[in-house]
């Protein structure tokens, strides 16, 4: 059992420092030297867990993809209004990108040449939003006249742009421009009360960094 957690901490504190030198080297420039050297283990150790740098950044896009799926778990098991969970969400999100490497990493890598096929973290994410603006407008929420489609157009083309500026400016993953878009769509989006009106101070935290 020892041996079993001690596995598991030293296969996450790679997954970390490779998610940290992947955001300051690239991709192509990493090596696993430096990637075990950050983990603080040998490189043998490193191999032992992942046998190149295509399964260290599988293993990223995959913890990434599960935060943002618990993300959304927590919206909807909150909120059980379809537009305030998406609100919510998107502050988790950007909350989370902000201050955990991986998730930051699983995002940035999605945009590697090469890459694998299959479910990408921004699929996952525009996913969630269509789904979300649906049972929304399902629900009577959207105003008349405003299309589930046409918002999810709008939310997911906002918020993967503030993830992307965030790359080089973090002001954009901030509680305040988030607020921003929010109070700027929201009035167009819905006429009913909502508490999405937007309070950032009870929207915005995310319980897994407090």
């Amino acid at each position: 059992m020892v041996k079993q957690e001690r596995a598991a901490r030293t296969r996450q504190a790679l997954i970390r420092a490779a998610a940290e030198v992947f955001a300051e080297e690239g991709l192509a420039r990493a090596s696993l030297t430096t990637i075990s050297r950050r983990a603080g283990v040998s490189n043998g150790a490193l191999h032992f867990h992942f046998e190149s740098k295509q399964a260290l950044m599988q293993a990223i896009e995959a913890e990434a993809l599960e935060s943002v799926r618990e993300i959304v778990r927590d919206a909807v098991a909150r909120e059980g209004e379809p537009l305030q969970a998406l609100v919510d969400s998107t502050y988790r999100l950007m909350s989370r990108i902000a201050d955990d490497a991986v998730v930051r990493a699983g995002f940035e890598l999605a945009d590697e040449p090469g890459r694998a096929e299959g479910p990408t973290i921004r699929r996952e994410w525009q996913r969630w939003v269509e789904e979300a603006l649906l049972r929304a407008d399902e629900g009577g929420w959207l105003t008349e006249g405003v299309s589930a489609d046409d918002a999810a157009t709008a939310v997911v083309a906002a918020t993967v742009g503030f993830e992307v500026l965030g790359g080089e400016d973090k002001a954009w993953l901030s509680e305040e421009k988030v607020t921003g878009f929010w109070d700027l769509l929201l009035p167009r989006l819905t006429e009913r009360n909502t508490r999405a009106s937007v309070n950032a101070d009870v929207t915005g935290r995310d319980p897994n960094t407090q």
